[in-house]
């Protein structure tokens, strides 16, 4: 079933674990299970279909590029802009991202292969990762 498996892909911001399950990325990253992840999206119009956007913020989350937004409610999600990334995400519809490591160490490629599912090839370099923006009711907050 394709909504169980591990990716390994060069997401839009960094070299990360992409999957629907969260139980998987928990395990692969040995990470305790309960703390949330990044979900992300193909299109607004997904996105739309399960949170709401409080108005003052829209057009900066239709325009934003590398960047994670946290709603007043706890939910946390990303639109995805890169093109490669996003013909994954349009068959998957949504999914949960993290960065492909171990929870507190730097990046290890033959770990993360050894524990993908599916590794999607060409795989570039770790860069940055997103940032992070928490959407107050009226303000706006910078997280990383």
């Amino acid at each position: 079933m394709i909504s169980s498996l591990l990716f390994l892909t060069d997401t839009d911001t960094t070299l990360g674990f992409v999957s629907q399950s969260s139980a998987r990325l928990d395990q692969a990253k040995k990470r305790p299970a309960g703390k949330p992840y990044i979900t992300v999206y193909p299109t607004l119009a997904s996105l739309r279909r399960r949170y709401r956007i409080p108005r003052s913020f829209r057009k900066r989350v239709r325009r934003s590029r590398r960047q994670s937004f946290i709603t007043p409610q706890g939910y946390s999600f990303r639109i995805v802009q890169d093109p490669r990334h996003r013909l994954l995400l349009e068959r998957l519809e949504w999914a949960y991202s993290t960065s492909a490591n171990l929870s507190g160490y730097s990046y290890d490629e033959s770990y993360a292969r050894s524990v993908a599912d599916v590794v999607v090839e060409p795989l570039g370099q770790p860069t940055d990762p997103s940032h992070i923006l928490f959407l107050g009711r009226y303000k706006l907050r910078r997280i990383r």
